[in-house]
């Protein structure tokens, strides 16, 4: 069984691109969606995975991931998937012990930036640095099962 703490953040500014290592291209859809389950399809770059979540309070998670074909990643997205899907560019940022996954989406969600960081346990030490807003973590209109049925432009 696999356990994810992360916490979401809102960001305040772009300041934060200047010390980003790595950007990754996410096209996302869900199989199965839900607050307390869901199963989605994601493409990385040139990679793919099945991602299998369960949660109740939206920081803690079980969570399974396996990889699977591009190409039958691709044919679930366009034929299987929910739609609209999401879309979404993410960086990666060191921080101390840690790294910031910061997403910049894309289509129906554009304008929204959103951090995650896991961590060990919920009361784990990190480095807030001064781009970081406020505490989205247990806001489920952030979470990218919501994004799918009610779009950031939307609200």
């Amino acid at each position: 069984m696999a356990q994810e703490i992360e916490l979401k953040f809102l960001v305040r500014d772009d300041s934060w691109r200047q010390a980003a290592t790595d950007e990754i291209v996410m096209r996302q859809g869900f199989l199965c969606d839900g607050f307390e389950r869901s199963i989605r399809v994601r493409t990385e770059n040139q990679r793919a995975f099945l991602n299998i979540k369960s949660s109740s309070d939206g920081i803690h998670r079980l969570e399974y991931e396996y990889q699977i074909p591009l190409q039958d990643a691709q044919q679930m997205l366009a034929r299987i998937a929910l739609q609209p899907l999401i879309e979404k560019v993410r960086y990666l940022v060191p921080a101390g012990e840690h790294h910031w996954e910061i997403d910049v989406f894309g289509g129906d969600n554009r304008g929204l930036v959103v951090a995650e960081i896991e961590l060990p346990s919920r009361d784990a030490h990190f480095d807030r640095p001064s781009w970081l807003g406020k505490e989205v973590s247990s806001d489920f209109r952030y979470y990218n099962v919501s994004l799918r049925k009610r779009p950031y432009s939307s609200w």
